[in-house]
């Protein structure tokens, strides 16, 4: 998993710290410009258990990863960037083994 700097976006995956630990994971759900100038309403799916939804308003400095504190407890919030997809591995193909009263077969082949 990679964190990133930069603005968020809707249908983003965040993780958010709290006390300066990861805590849960969040979707951004809707980015809507606040009254205040330079804020954001920032519509979370919490993805706890329960799910939930909550808004939170930051601002500009905060919707790139900034540290702030909601009611004094330190948040963080960070983009996730899901790693690229590896090619699954191939195994070789398992070739004929004799032992003295049986033998194995590949059953990647079709034997008739």
């Amino acid at each position: 998993m990679n964190l990133k700097p930069g603005p968020l976006r809707e249908g983003e995956l965040v993780l958010i710290h709290i006390e300066n630990k990861p805590a849960l994971y969040a979707r951004v759900e809707k980015i809507t410009a606040d009254v205040k100038p330079n804020w954001w309403q920032v519509k979370f799916l919490m993805l706890t258990i329960p799910v939930q939804v909550v808004t939170w308003i930051i601002d500009d400095d905060q919707i790139r990863g900034a540290d702030f504190t909601m009611g004094g407890t330190p948040i963080r919030i960070e983009k996730v960037v899901a790693p690229k997809e590896m090619e699954p591995a191939t195994a070789p193909e398992p070739e004929e083994v004799k032992h003295t009263n049986a033998r194995v077969l590949s059953l990647h082949k079709n034997y008739k």
